[in-house]
């Protein structure tokens, strides 16, 4: 790997990426309730391969709205990776009846049974 890819791209992203974190921390903290914030840490900890965290944020989303489908949606592609395919149907029809169908045109076009 070279330099400017480790040295200095690399560390920028890291940098970015943590401060997109936080940021989405002080949001939960500021509306514990809101299920938004919850959703977008899990995107960024689904980016840096934290998936369990990312997967237990997502479920406190849903959770905390049932009808949050950008949730239902990214729960959906976190279950179909799994192989849980009831899982990741319940969650792409969630999502789709909240007005989100991509997880509905991803699971279909990849033909993942219902």
């Amino acid at each position: 790997m070279s330099f400017w890819r480790k040295g200095v791209i690399d560390f920028a992203l890291d940098h970015e990426t943590q401060k997109h974190i936080e940021e989405q921390r002080a949001w939960i903290a500021r509306e514990p309730a809101n299920p938004q914030p919850y959703c977008n840490l899990a995107q960024l900890y689904r980016m840096g391969g934290k998936q369990e965290e990312a997967l237990g944020l997502l479920l406190e989303a849903v959770r905390l709205d049932p009808r949050h489908a950008a949730s239902h949606a990214s729960l959906a592609e976190m279950y179909a990776v799994r192989g849980d395919s009831p899982a990741a149907w319940r969650h792409a029809r969630a999502a789709e009846s909240g007005g989100e169908p991509r997880a509905v045109e991803m699971l279909t076009r990849h033909g993942v049974p219902e």
